[in-house]
């Protein structure tokens, strides 16, 4: 896809497709009314009641009165004061839904022309590219009968409304596309089902984007050197699967060696049976999702490796299965994870926490990073506090909590801060390990979270929890390729 910036008039504008805004009471866009006063008859087609501007209507106009314009979709745009970042984005992707249908091969959007709440040239041009990507994203790597994603449209534009707002939105096209391309990578890693999705699928997909990309290094640790490093919670994990446990390391370089990188961590659980603790089969298909943290990891590498920024940063990715077997840690058993620390595994599926404790004393040993971020679909507990919505968030920094929570705000991809503190992190004590596992049924968010803050006390650290937020369940099953938005955000402005 070729992104463009204009800032040619609409009524002036050569294009296949013009797209724009009508708001609720049929009132016009600027750049309709210049359609309609060049001849295009959109006040007439109004004034007969065909359109009312509500949000989510459409109508195509095949008859432009000779403009340069060959045909143009009016798009419902609902309440011109309510007309925001969140409106812009719906009314995009509902345009876009439509056109990947269609057989022309250019358009240009005058949907985020207006001034829009929250968002500036920059912002509504990375919102119209990312939208796009999303939009045209399908899944078909299982699926024969669905067909190639074959699209015709080829140029995509940006209208402006003057020439001064023309670097802005080249800028915010670049990211938005880079980004797009991120969030469908995550996606489509997630969206594979266990059998293909296998840790060693995830390493080859990550030395691949490596191969491919300036300033990107990658390597695989076994589950032999992890052993020698003493990683003993992450390979509890592991015990009971065929499938063999890797620890991923990327590594983007893009800034001065002595510049502290960012250390992000994924969690790898690429099936989650809950082992010993077996699951309910309910929905258990699902948890093919559990390794959403690590493919978040690598769609933001994915950004990256697209955008080529100034910064340094380091992603780390804990990856195994979870399943039952007569080598499979059992109830009870006391494992030593890596800091030392001992741990009493009173539920086998509360395993993320133990796979993740390792990967940050490993990041934490080898990098001294300047923030460390984990990233996990960690508790069903998060999704019953936060739903779908907000990604849980904790952290012992409320510098780095504040910009992650700045970050998600600035790219729709919201987190909510719970607490931390020792009221909660007493729950975890055990009679015979340093730490259990588990702290019994009370805020299972929160001392998940002081679960790992154990492992992390010298270090600037925030844990996203994203359990309810990395994919949607039931009929729509599939990735929605969160947290990729927010950790890019964070990354480029910080």
């Amino acid at each position: 896809m070729r992104f463009e910036v204009s800032s040619t008039k609409a009524h002036k504008q050569t294009t296949e497709l013009a797209i724009v805004a009508i708001y609720q009471d049929q009132q016009m866009s600027p750049a309709a009314r210049l359609l309609d006063k060049a001849g295009a008859g959109i006040s007439a087609i109004l004034k007969r009641g065909d359109m009312a501007g509500n949000a989510g209507e459409m109508l195509l106009l095949t008859s432009t009165g000779g403009l340069p314009s060959e045909r143009i979709l009016l798009v419902g745009c609902g309440k011109r004061d309510k007309f925001d970042r969140k409106a812009l984005r719906s009314a995009t992707q509902i345009a876009f839904k439509w056109l990947r249908k269609r057989p022309y091969k250019s358009a240009v959007s005058y949907l985020g022309q207006d001034v829009i709440r929250d968002a500036n040239a920059a912002r509504v041009a990375r919102i119209t590219a990312e939208s796009w990507h999303h939009t045209t994203y399908s899944y078909n790597q299982t699926k024969p009968s669905a067909g190639k994603n074959t699209l015709a449209l080829t140029r995509l534009g940006v209208a402006v409304k003057d020439a001064s707002k023309m670097p802005a939105a080249r800028k915010g096209l670049r990211q938005g596309d880079a980004l797009g391309l991120g969030l469908n990578f995550t996606r489509a890693l997630a969206n594979l089902p266990a059998n293909l999705c296998t840790p060693a699928h995830l390493a080859k997909e990550a030395k691949a984007l490596a191969r491919k990309t300036k300033n990107l290094s990658c390597k695989v640790l076994s589950e032999a050197q992890m052993k020698k490093l003493g990683m003993g919670a992450l390979l509890s994990v592991t015990a009971g699967s065929a499938q063999p446990a890797h620890l991923i390391v990327l590594e983007y370089k893009g800034a001065a060696a002595s510049r502290k990188p960012t250390v992000l961590v994924g969690k790898g659980i690429t099936f989650d049976t809950g082992g010993i603790s077996l699951k309910p089969p309910a929905t258990m298909d699902e948890m093919k999702f559990d390794m959403c943290g690590a493919a978040s990891v690598m769609g933001t590498f994915k950004t990256l490796a697209e955008l080529q920024p100034h910064i340094n940063v380091v992603g780390i990715i804990p990856t195994c299965e979870n399943m039952p077997g007569s080598k499979a840690t059992k109830p009870g058993d006391v494992v030593t994870s890596m800091s030392g620390q001992t741990i009493e595994v009173l539920n086998t599926d509360a395993e993320g926490r133990l796979v993740l404790c390792d990967a940050l004393t490993y990041a934490q040993k080898f990098y001294k990073p300047a923030a460390l971020i984990d990233i996990a679909t960690l508790t069903g507990a998060c999704v019953i506090a936060l739903g779908s919505h907000h990604s849980g968030l904790m952290a012992n920094s409320d510098k780095l909590a504040n910009k992650l929570l700045d970050a998600g705000q600035a790219a729709d991809d919201r987190a909510w801060r719970m607490p931390l503190g020792d009221d909660y992190a007493r729950q975890l004590r055990s009679n015979f390990a340093d730490l259990a596992n588990i702290g019994g049924r009370e805020a299972g968010t929160i001392t998940a979270g002081c679960f790992l803050g154990s492992f992390t006390k010298d270090t600037e650290w925030a844990h996203l929890d994203i359990a309810g937020t990395a994919w949607i369940g039931g009929k729509a099953k599939g990735s929605t390729g969160r947290p990729v938005a927010l950790l890019v955000e964070f990354l480029l402005n910080n």
